[in-house]
């Protein structure tokens, strides 16, 4: 099982390194690519992070394309055509897609990528979301979206599930001490 995680300048630091530390601990493999023509990016907050490769090398399926948040990073993924085109066919293709903070709205609302499911995102980007929730997490369908720094672990653990089942969850989570 395969999952891409797009990073971009601008990502938010803990929101990016908490779904690929969670999903890779749950045994999944993880694909980081960058969606610049380079493989180092710089997040929100100082960190560099480097790539696995870039997103046009990467393979077409995956068992779910996970988008971190931070303004700056989602305002590239929303401006950037392939992967608005990727999301668009996985989408098609019934395979989840997921994305936090401000990801949501910036990224996957201005291309109907929200249209017709409950989401969330950061709370000053709410008003921007077709179906507005105030939950920390929703899963709707294909669709998985959080709200910021502070839920990316619950959101994480909710990729896990989605993809590997509540016991595979449960079992991840007592061993992240998450209560």
């Amino acid at each position: 099982m395969r999952v891409l995680v797009p990073i971009a300048d601008g990502v938010e630091d803990i929101e990016t390194v908490t779904i690929i530390d969670v999903l890779r601990r749950a045994g999944i493999t993880v694909d980081v690519a960058s969606i610049h023509d380079r493989l180092e990016v710089t997040a929100a907050r100082g960190c560099r992070l480097i790539a696995d490769g870039l997103l046009a090398e990467q393979p077409r399926d995956y068992a779910l394309i996970a988008l971190p948040g931070g303004l700056e990073g989602a305002r590239h993924f929303g401006a950037c055509a392939p992967l608005i085109e990727r999301l668009h066919q996985q989408r098609s293709a019934g395979r989840p897609y997921a994305a936090i903070c401000a990801s949501p709205a910036l990224a996957l609302a201005p291309h109907g990528l929200l249209d017709g499911v409950q989401a969330t995102a950061y709370p000053s980007f709410q008003d921007r979301l077709p179906q507005a929730s105030s939950a920390p997490v929703v899963h709707d369908g294909l669709c998985i979206t959080s709200q910021g720094p502070g839920t990316a672990l619950a959101f994480a653990l909710t990729l896990v599930e989605r993809l590997c089942g509540p016991d595979q969850r449960q079992e991840l989570a007592a061993q992240l001490l998450v209560a």
